[in-house]
């Protein structure tokens, strides 16, 4: 077991020196599992490609289809579908001494396997006679008027990519997109993989984001779930478009430049039986842990249980599987905190050490995230992955060699909440700049953090976008150029300070959800009963932003010039900021990050000239991003052709003078 002084995550943070066994056993418990795939199977690689065994999976050699289901509780499976008229008698499988159900069928039998067709599998345990959809289905398909879904046998894709020029080159600085295919129209519908591809890419990539993190991809029955409940995880959802409508969409993101990130769900699955995993060979206690321990009272759902080996190889495999058939280029794994602890992190507060250790630790969980940040790696070294987790585990961040868990970035959940609440709770005379100061800056040492003011999260119905929080019904009615509204006025120019605020400030990366960008009001809100099915809030209303006459192009085209910064000056690959200045009184923080200085006045009306203030290296500056600029909506309080040159202090210390206008946010990089 490695020693106290070996661990580099106690090295950084002495404080973790009493948890020494803790830590050295995650990193023991994970090499013994490397360890015991390399001596069964040859490395975790190859145990990660059980999808070549398990499901359906074609034999040139003998010209017929294998079909493979781990079920070790069922007394019987038969497989069933539209090529033996859903007869169970036909196809039988039998059992190996490894609780693997097996069949082939030739092409040259009385029923040959029709491509695509659909199948399901009849489960059979006791009393129960279940027909399932496969646990390794890559397509499952709903039927438009009973609803049911059942299994698709699909050929190997012939799609050719033509993205082999594409390199991963936002890994150590990703400007995130987040978005929802079915969302992102202006139709009061679903919108497709294609759709997506050819008219909301070009977008993404005029912005000049270098990543999408996309939402919902793997199966799920209920559309209103936002894809948190999946059903098939091997399977693209249908209602977006066919395997290659997908392949063409993140090919084209590809040829963009833009990398492709999937939010992963593999810390709970969708409890339905008849479309998922649940109770599969009718034991209670295949993929999910048995009883109350495999259910999560808040996200109703089931709890995978991630000590189990064949658990292990399908959501390993389902990893492999997506890299290598998608060419997705990273994961954002939703739900962490509730795969960490058996308490899930319901109503836990993590103010001690002893909770990231001593109570209710899953082991076998973090050793599962462990092994998927390592396959991921390996398959694909320039990877992004991020973990959703409120708890601040240490060393999620950080390689597993030092005593991590070995995600690349954590997302600043923190973030978004301070913004709300200091909007619905805080008057802007009352910002207090220190709280603001820390909260942006609270981060563990060599943890990496993906900041954002917004995602889809704070948009969920029951809430409101940041643009509607700051300016709500008066969108409605003042948002044509040359309609002055001092509500409207406020929002624009606080969306663009918070914004611009939260991306230099809060992290190594920055994430906007999609239509956020431009102020998109109201919220977010899924077809369902509560709404009689509407599709109202469920899309993006792109009219708003191309209406020429409208003041959404403002926040728009802040949004571009701002990530036009982050990427130019490398300010999210830089160090953490410097602080300069801070000033309650007036509102002001002022900041150092990668040579630029970054000044922002947030008093609702105290405009100051001659501002004076410390700066680390002396010399002459311009301002080259301003949020009162004219084409972002601003006053124009600032003659943009002014260079400002430091002045020589005793001891040698420099000092710039400038003015600086209320609710104003201003970039000033050394000439």
């Amino acid at each position: 077991m490695p020693k106290t002084k070996d661990i580099q995550l106690i090295i950084d943070d002495p404080w973790l020196a009493p948890y020494q066994s803790d830590i050295a056993q995650r990193i023991s418990y994970f090499e013994q599992r490397l360890e015991d795939m390399a001596s069964s199977v040859g490395s975790l690689y190859d145990f990660a490609g059980g999808h070549f065994y398990l499901g359906f999976n074609y034999d040139k050699k003998l010209k017929g289809w294998w079909y493979r289901e781990w079920a070790p509780a069922a007394d019987a499976l038969s497989l069933i579908g539209e090529f033996n008229g859903w007869n169970a008698e036909h196809h039988p499988l039998t059992q190996d001494e490894h609780g693997v159900w097996g069949i082939f069928v030739s092409d040259d039998s009385e029923f040959p396997l029709t491509v695509p067709g659909l199948v399901k599998v009849k489960v059979q345990n006791g009393l129960n006679d279940r027909d399932r959809l496969p646990a390794y289905i890559e397509s499952a398909i709903q039927d438009p008027v009973s609803y049911d879904f059942s299994g698709q046998v699909t050929a190997q894709s012939k799609y050719k990519w033509k993205d082999d020029k594409f390199k991963l080159e936002s890994a150590s600085s990703p400007v995130i997109y987040e978005c929802h295919v079915g969302m992102a129209q202006e139709k009061e519908g679903v919108g497709t993989f294609r759709e997506f591809a050819d008219q909301v890419l070009p977008r993404v990539a005029r912005q000049g984001y270098n990543c999408i993190q996309v939402m919902a991809i793997q199966e799920h029955p209920y559309y209103g779930s936002f894809g948190y409940h999946v059903s098939n995880f091997f399977a693209p959802s249908s209602r977006f478009g066919t395997a290659d409508d997908l392949r063409y969409m993140i090919d084209k993101a590809h040829q963009f430049g833009i990398a492709v990130v999937m939010d992963a769900v593999y810390s709970h699955a969708v409890k339905n039986i008849a479309e998922g995993l649940n109770d599969f060979d009718g034991s209670d206690n295949q993929y999910f842990h048995k009883g109350s321990r495999g259910y999560h009272t808040g996200w109703d759902s089931k709890l995978f249980d991630y000590g189990r080996t064949e658990v292990l190889q399908f959501l390993l495999s389902n990893i492999r599987y997506w890299m290598e058939e998608f060419h997705i280029d990273g994961f954002r794994f939703d739900g962490v905190t509730s795969m960490l602890y058996h308490h899930h992190g319901e109503g836990v507060a993590f103010d001690h050490y002893d909770k990231y250790f001593k109570e209710g630790v899953d082991w076998d969980a973090i050793c599962f995230l462990q092994l998927a940040n390592h396959l991921i790696h390996e398959i694909k070294p320039d990877a992004i992955t991020i973990a959703e987790d409120m708890s601040g585990m240490p060393g999620m961040c950080r390689p597993v060699k030092e005593g991590g868990i070995g995600f690349d970035y954590r997302l600043g959940m923190g973030i978004p909440d301070y913004w709300i609440k200091l909007l619905k709770h805080t008057s802007d005379e009352n910002w207090p700049v220190h709280a603001l100061w820390d909260v942006m800056a609270n981060r563990r040492f060599k943890e990496k953090t993906i900041a954002y003011a917004e995602s889809h999260d704070q948009a969920l119905v029951g809430d409101k976008t940041l643009s509607f929080w700051l300016m709500d019904k008066e969108m409605y009615w003042h948002m044509k150029k040359g309609d002055d509204n001092l509500i409207v006025d406020r929002g624009i120019a606080l969306h663009k300070m918070i914004r611009l605020f939260t991306a230099t400030l809060g992290g190594e990366g920055y994430l906007n959800f999609i239509g956020n960008e431009f102020g998109h009001p109201e919220w977010v809100d899924f077809p369902r009963e509560g709404n009689e099915w509407s599709y109202k809030h469920a899309r993006r209303q792109w009219s708003l932003v191309d209406n020429e006459d409208l003041k959404y192009q403002w926040l728009n085209d802040f949004d571009r010039a701002m990530i036009g910064l982050l990427k130019e000056y490398n300010v999210l690959a830089a160090i953490p900021a410097g602080q300069l200045n801070m000033d309650d009184e007036n509102k002001v923080v002022i900041f150092e990050r990668n040579n630029l200085i970054f000044i922002f006045n947030f008093h609702p009306d105290r405009s100051i000239s001659d501002y004076k203030f410390h700066t680390p290296v002396a010399g002459r500056y311009k301002v080259i991003l301003s949020s009162d600029d004219l084409k972002f909506g601003g006053y124009d309080r600032l003659d943009y052709s002014l260079m400002y040159e430091s002045l020589s202090e005793e001891g040698g210390n420099q000092q710039l003078s400038i003015y600086i206008p209320c609710r104003t946010a201003l970039v000033l990089q050394p000439v």
